[in-house]
């Protein structure tokens, strides 16, 4: 079990089993969307999504949505659920129609996603990340020993594979070296990527010139969530 200095790159694939410690007082932490840290949680308002023409509110319930490609009616409900964790509840009776290779494909869908919430919120997020300097950063959970890690009281550290936090720190990583490559999101590298129907189209951040991060607020009127 590797126990966690000043920061942890995910340079290799995270694994389930491959869990790590991380002291408190040595990493950058986040379990609610409204701490300091908070806007890294996928459940995160304020970091719209532009997907495919789908206006989206949180990477949560994009993340949730592909989950169920050939599922429309759950996507649909998923998708326009105002709260991304009443989402995520709701389509839990429908786990039986997840696609059946999930468990070998969501670490390429929530590493898409990511990237999508960076390219359409560049500044805001990107600032988020650039905050978190060289610490690890961990997502703090109650129960998810994959996504995040728990507190162990006894030794004052979180553990767990913390695949989510190490996402981010790839991010971070990427956003500090190649920038460049950030600006354009290619749809995600699995099949049936497909959102209401529809197949997800290659992403582009916005030029400066196109407002930003705020363009997307604005385009809201001019949506519909469902095709």
């Amino acid at each position: 079990m590797k126990v966690e200095g000043d920061m942890d790159t995910a340079r290799s694939h995270p694994g389930p089993l491959d869990h790590r410690v991380y002291p408190l007082t040595a990493c950058v932490w986040f379990r609610k969307t409204g701490e300091d840290f908070g806007g890294l949680s996928n459940m995160a308002p304020g970091f719209p999504l532009l997907v495919s023409s789908i206006l989206i509110g949180t990477t949560e319930a994009v993340y949730q949505a592909l989950r169920f490609p050939h599922e429309l009616d759950v996507q649909k409900m998923i998708l326009e659920e105002r709260s991304p964790m009443t989402a995520k509840m709701k389509s839990k009776p429908y786990r039986d129609r997840t696609r059946p290779d999930w468990e070998q494909v969501k670490v390429k869908v929530m590493r898409w996603a990511l990237r999508v919430k960076l390219a359409q919120n560049w500044e805001k997020f990107g600032h988020l990340l650039e905050s978190t300097g060289n610490l690890p950063i961990v997502e703090s959970s109650r129960k998810d020993v994959f996504w995040g890690a728990k507190v162990d009281a006894e030794r004052e550290a979180l553990e767990g594979a913390n695949v989510l936090g190490r996402l981010l720190m790839e991010l971070r990583e990427g956003l500090r070296k190649h920038p460049e490559t950030l600006r354009v999101v290619e749809p995600p590298s699995i099949p049936d990527a497909l959102l209401l129907g529809r197949p997800i189209e290659r992403i582009f951040a916005p030029t400066s010139s196109e407002g930003g991060t705020a363009s997307l607020p604005r385009q809201q009127a001019q949506l519909r969530l469902v095709g």
